[in-house]
């Protein structure tokens, strides 16, 4: 527990952290990074150079230090974070490093506004917060270990099909190596693939959802080639898998993790709304609701740049037309000529609060979003306008965290 005086001061350093956060962990993940080369080969290095990370664990210390006297309302938070950490490989002996680092980072950047008191107080919260995470993280490491066909840390996996999906996404079916059982997930979850790519002098972790329904002899990922199409550098990692990944070769994969994951327990019907890339968990929410809860009315929405670029068309089609309780909507923001004539979409432009009423009628439903932090953040808000309550609205975000309470404003 803190102190009452740790506790005041902490909340004195908030309006501090909301100015410096930012800068604090850029230093930071500097100072680490000298000293720990060899972590730079669990951090995703595309999420450090364009500061994503960075911004996300400001948020996190900003969040810890707003409830501090009632860390519990960062449980779900917390969670969320230990789903990575356990998929990536962090240990406990990772924490007392980067608390060391953070103090130091703070007392660079706020100088004698850091205080021996302030930095005293931080590094108590800072055991506080570091042993929650360890606990929760320990108890997912001995879940995954023990549970029928789990393992521990990364194993190998054959690449026993390799299909492509779109002229961006293709889909990888992984078979373990040892020929045993594979553990089983929640419609939404995601592997770390770990990769050593020749040429580079770190290895690589990416995390990926897995985009079928669980209970296959497989796992299946489809992974979107960045950079082609969004005026950015390519994916190192994205670019390997496409281009040098052949079937037969080896991935290693941690056990299947993530929160964000379909609710069976809810009998309402089920809204799936995603953007590019953002459809594979949502397809595996489809294939797991048409195979074991058939009565449920669902709704798939996607969007895409056009039908180039729409992937697993045909496998969301196949399903919708085994059932009837099942209806499936696209919005292209570019279509094609080729795409128009077909008439193979329902909007053209971009999901827009008038059509998503059209389309559903009523709005007492769970809705789970998947995609780009724009798309997001646009779909959220509209369905906040319309009086879906925020609580019906749940969201994955590939990579770290991003804000998308900032929508419509």
């Amino acid at each position: 527990m803190l102190s009452a005086q740790s506790i005041g001061i902490i909340k004195s350093t908030v309006p501090v952290l909301e100015v410096h956060g930012v800068a604090i962990t850029k230093r930071f993940y500097g100072l680490m990074f000298e000293a720990h080369p060899e972590l730079l080969n669990i951090f995703n290095h595309a999420n450090q150079k364009q500061g994503r990370q960075q911004t996300a664990l400001a948020n996190t210390v900003y969040a810890a230090a707003v409830h501090i006297d009632n860390l519990a309302a960062i449980i779900p938070a917390v969670k969320q974070i230990a789903h990575k950490h356990r998929s990536l490989g962090i240990k406990p002996e990772h924490y007392p490093i980067v608390g060391k680092y953070l103090l130091m980072a703070i007392k660079d950047v706020l100088g004698e506004a850091a205080t021996d008191e302030i930095l005293a107080a931080w590094a108590e919260a800072y055991g506080v917060i570091a042993d929650a995470f360890i606990g929760v993280e320990a108890e997912m490491y001995e879940q995954s270990h023990r549970q029928a066909g789990g393992w521990e840390d990364f194993r190998p996996f054959r690449v026993q099909r390799k299909v492509q999906e779109s002229s961006v996404i293709t889909s990888f079916y992984l078979v373990p190596e040892d020929s045993r059982e594979i553990a089983s997930y929640e419609p939404g979850q995601y592997v770390s693939v770990k990769l050593n790519i020749p040429g580079e002098n770190n290895t690589h972790i990416r995390q990926y959802s897995l985009s079928d329904a669980p209970g296959k002899p497989y796992y299946r990922i489809s992974v979107k080639r960045e950079g082609d199409t969004d005026n950015r550098p390519a994916g190192i990692v994205s670019t390997y898998l496409h281009e040098q990944v052949a079937e037969g070769d080896i991935l290693h994969l941690s056990a299947p993790a993530g929160d964000f994951v379909l609710n069976t327990a809810d009998e309402r019907p089920v809204v799936l709304l995603s953007g590019g890339v953002g459809l594979t968990p949502m397809v595996s929410m489809l294939n797991t609701l048409a195979e074991h809860y058939p009565e449920r009315a669902v709704t798939f929405i996607h969007a895409a740049q056009d039908g180039k670029m729409h992937a697993l068309r045909q496998q969301v089609e196949d399903v919708a037309r085994s059932s009837a309780k099942i209806s499936v909507h696209y919005c292209y923001e570019l279509p094609t000529e080729r795409d128009r004539e077909a008439q193979v979409y329902h909007k053209e432009g971009r999901i827009e609060l008038a059509w998503l009423q059209s389309v559903l009628g009523d709005r007492n439903a769970a809705y789970y979003l998947c995609g780009p932090v724009p798309f997001m953040q646009s779909v959220k808000a509209s369905l906040i306008k319309w009086g879906v309550p925020s609580e019906d609205i749940h969201y994955e975000f590939f990579g770290p965290k991003a804000d998308i309470e900032a929508a419509g404003a």
